[in-house]
């Protein structure tokens, strides 16, 4: 019965939107909120109040916005790096979280908390190796192989690779302010307001925009089936939302892969089988996670 586990905590930190819960698990939530993504001290004070309501939590597990420091042996674990989030750059929410909750704290990103989410619950339950992709306000990935979440120096940063220019966008410079034209400052959600002046759900289907960022977005999928060789790449975040955005990339992807892989792209990219919730759910089960690795 839920009542017998312990009671966990879970936050969705978006660089909009802050998803909090209160449950045993992904599948036993007793409260659940979102929030404004403002200034870290006011995000994170009324985060701190709505765990306030639920003492007893044994752990809290924090999916977020990156980049951010993930390994438990770094000074800095728990911290936010550098990241064009307003405020944000340096901030310890994993520590503010544990000081002022009394609770464990289980600390990763988003995407990661998402993957791990699609890989033993959703879209990727039979996968070896499964990606998540989001792509919103950001683009980020995790992978998970054989039930766990691969990283080292760092995370995955899917989102700052380099797709190749389309012989007719040569203009556009592309918005990330590290790096221009990489994936996330081409096709992210802002990029696309930036270049268009609206969002892609908004521009009419037969508008060039549409066939342009299936093609990044295309062109990311095949370059990770060639990188990690992975059984399901999933597509979540709110440019997703699109209509026909989920089939053209699909479309994009087998055209352009040569017959090359092994499985057909229309077996290996997927829509999320959790969403909107995929990150929420991961966070509970980084929680939980944690304290089953301490017995």
């Amino acid at each position: 019965m839920p009542a017998d586990r312990p009671l966990l905590g879970a936050i969705e930190a978006g660089g909009t939107k802050f998803v909090l819960g209160v449950g045993h698990g992904p599948d036993a939530i007793i409260e659940q909120t979102q929030i404004a993504t403002r200034d870290p001290a006011a995000t994170l004070a009324e985060t701190h109040a709505f765990f306030a309501q639920h003492p007893g939590m044994a752990a809290i597990g924090i999916g977020s916005f990156g980049p951010l420091e993930r390994d438990t042996n770094a000074p800095d674990w728990g911290h936010i790096l550098a990241t064009p989030k307003p405020g944000w750059s340096g901030c310890d929410i994993a520590g503010s979280v544990a000081r002022a909750s009394g609770a464990r704290v289980a600390f990763d990103t988003d995407v990661n908390a998402a993957a791990l989410a699609e890989a033993r619950l959703g879209a990727a339950r039979e996968a070896r190796v499964s990606v998540y992709v989001t792509i919103g306000t950001g683009i980020g990935g995790g992978v998970i192989a054989d039930g766990r979440i691969v990283g080292g120096i760092g995370h995955p940063e899917l989102g700052h690779m380099r797709p190749r220019r389309a012989a007719d966008d040569r203009d556009f410079e592309g918005i990330c302010p590290f790096h221009g034209d990489c994936l996330e400052g081409l096709a992210s959600g802002p990029a696309i307001k930036a270049r268009w002046g609206q969002s892609l759900s908004h521009l009419p289907a037969e508008r060039p925009a549409h066939a342009l960022i299936a093609g990044y977005l295309a062109e990311m999928c095949n370059t990770l089936r060639a990188a990690l060789a992975p059984d399901a790449i999933t597509l979540g975040g709110g440019v997703m939302d699109t209509p026909g955005l989920f089939e053209r990339i699909v479309e994009a992807a087998a055209a352009s892969d040569g017959g090359y892989f092994a499985s057909a792209a229309a077996q290996v990219i997927r829509r999320p089988a959790l969403a909107p919730v995929s990150g929420l759910a991961g966070a509970f089960l980084l929680a939980a996670d944690m304290l089953q690795a301490d017995g």
